[in-house]
């Protein structure tokens, strides 16, 4: 078994890659940049662009499955940015599929693809994608899921991943972020503080595996999506002061009111919009929905049809990520 894995020099894309090498695969990635770390453990490593047609299709030849990682995330409002990478880049991994006889695909989406505001609690794959969207992210990665759920049929088996709030060891991005707030004196909580999910790295990886594992034996999750997180919501003041007491930080969270900080984003969009700005603002609709509401998923479709067990609880991936080296500064 040959895996192509997008994005496999990612925070998760690497976390599949080593799941999938314990496994026994062969496994080829392909990244914008070069990775050295995995060419030493034997991985075939692509560079370039997904939403060039010719790369995508040069980087399937051969193989036998697809696990499609890479991404735009972020709370950006400039939506090219998104589009080519999610969108465009969706499509050109489905179309050289196709073309080379790739038989499985596992694509990593998001909850954020059925959020369209207001708490969700205990939910599960039955929630309808929403009308409007907030920005480009979430929009961009529910029509991609679309388009990967849509293309499963005989020749191409596919399925959707809905890992929540990833976190742990090597984390570039999420940490990273709280941190740079958390020092700054701007880490600010929509109050009062609902419950929401997350999930450690290797249980993300671990469900990726599952699910290609599912595609290539009974197949029971062809054309599904899954809801993936560690199954132990938190108020997300709680879980972000752990993972930054974790990281070796003191945490210095404010509360903040969601109507209050739903206008001010209102006004930032604005004039990001306003001034064609391509960065991300320093507060967004998109995330202050998601700090002001509930948001945490039933796994009991994931359970039943991947046997899907978060092996690593909350507690001992912050014990994990404690010990790491990764986040000190």
């Amino acid at each position: 078994m040959k895996v192509l894995v997008t994005g496999g020099g990612g925070f998760l894309g690497q976390a599949v890659v080593r799941a999938l090498l314990k496994k026994g695969s062969a496994v080829r990635v392909i990244n914008r940049s070069d990775y050295p770390e995995l060419k030493a453990l034997g991985v075939d490593c692509c560079q370039g662009d997904l939403a060039d047609r010719a790369v995508v299709n040069a980087a399937t030849e051969n193989c036998d499955a697809v696990i499609h990682v890479a991404a735009r995330a972020g709370p950006g409002l400039y939506a090219p940015d998104f589009e080519r990478p999610n969108v465009i880049g969706t499509r050109n991994v489905l179309d050289a599929c196709h073309a080379n006889g790739v038989r499985y695909l596992v694509y990593t989406s998001s909850p954020s693809v059925v959020h369209g505001g207001g708490d969700i609690e205990g939910g599960n794959e039955s929630l309808p994608y929403p009308d409007h969207f907030h920005s480009p992210y979430p929009e961009t990665k529910a029509r991609a899921e679309k388009m990967v759920l849509a293309a499963n049929g005989p020749t191409l088996k596919t399925c959707a991943l809905r890992p929540h709030l990833i976190w742990g060891p090597g984390d570039n991005q999420l940490l990273p972020r709280l941190i740079e707030k958390n020092r700054a004196g701007r880490l600010r909580l929509p109050g009062p503080e609902k419950k929401i999910d997350t999930v450690f790295i290797d249980n993300a990886a671990d469900a990726h595996v599952l699910a290609l594992l599912n595609l290539i034996q009974s197949g029971s999750a062809a054309g599904q999506a899954y809801f993936i997180s560690n199954g132990e919501p938190m108020a997300a003041g709680e879980i972000v002061s752990k993972l930054l007491q974790a990281a070796g930080e003191t945490p210095r969270i404010r509360t903040i009111s969601p109507r209050i900080a739903m206008a001010v984003a209102t006004v930032v969009e604005g004039f990001w919009r306003l001034t064609r700005r391509r960065s991300d603002p320093p507060l967004s609709r998109f995330v202050v929905d998601h700090l002001s509401t509930a948001h945490w998923y039933d796994l009991s479709k994931a359970r039943r049809h991947l046997g899907y067990q978060p092996k690593i609880s909350i507690a001992e991936g912050l014990r994990q990520l404690a010990s790491s080296t990764s986040l000190k500064h």
